[in-house]
């Protein structure tokens, strides 16, 4: 419910610029299938209904970091965005918040395993998004959004990304240091984070490639990428 309310305050916050990018323009608020102050009224209701729960039904730990998310991802990534390529840092830090939600929503109290599962998260969104950013870089440009490569140029964010992966490959890898992790886990890692990071070096090894041809490259290997991770890591530990 949280993170519904995110994602319908951030569609009211930014429903005339989606109308302005084919990837969004057919979303309920800028098509006009639903009208904004409903649209306000059912995020405002999801955020008082499980703000409270994750605070009073959980612990007040899992309720502060819920906070935390829903203030960052609307009131400071969403505005952001339209001004400095930086909003990219910004916007994964409620991004990555949810794992380490669930980590304290069993615990209680923030430890290492819950900002281990925190670092995945907020380093894996970095190529991912530079990734969907150059492939729908004419989109963003026309509304207004200042993405990293259109502001540096998507040489300089391709060299962002290859950098972002090669610091998730180790990050991934210390599971296994924090009990985490087995043996069958930390050789998927391995695999899946030199598959990723080899996805982002095409820009390295192929310069003529297009940008747009590795920027959708890198997302679509990148929405592989976190599922099968974490399934990996479900079922050693399973195991």
């Amino acid at each position: 419910m949280l993170v519904g309310s995110a994602n319908a305050f951030n569609s009211w916050v930014e429903r005339d610029t989606d109308g302005l990018m084919a990837r969004t323009s057919r979303r309920p608020l800028p098509a006009r299938r639903l009208e904004p102050q409903l649209a306000f009224g059912f995020a405002a209701a999801l955020a008082v209904i499980s703000l409270p729960v994750l605070t009073l039904g959980i612990n007040p730990v899992t309720g502060l970091l819920g906070t935390l998310a829903l203030w960052s991802y609307v009131w400071v990534y969403t505005p952001l965005k339209y001004r400095s390529p930086s909003a990219l840092v910004v916007g994964a830090v409620p991004g990555a918040l949810p794992p380490l939600m669930g980590w304290t929503a069993v615990t209680g109290s923030v430890d290492l395993g819950g900002l281990w599962l925190f670092a995945i998260l907020f380093l894996w969104q970095m190529p991912h998004v530079i990734g969907l950013s150059i492939y729908r870089c004419q989109e963003y440009a026309s509304a207004g959004v200042r993405v990293l490569p259109l502001v540096r140029g998507p040489r300089v964010a391709q060299r962002h990304a290859i950098a972002w992966a090669a610091l998730l490959l180790p990050t991934s890898l210390a599971a296994g240091r924090l009990g985490l992790g087995g043996p069958v886990y930390t050789g998927s890692a391995a695999l899946l984070g030199m598959a990723y990071l080899g996805s982002t070096l095409y820009a390295w090894f192929r310069p003529a490639e297009r940008p747009e041809t590795w920027g959708r490259r890198v997302f679509l290997i990148s929405l592989l990428y976190l599922p099968l991770l974490l399934s990996v890591l479900l079922l050693d530990q399973v195991g």
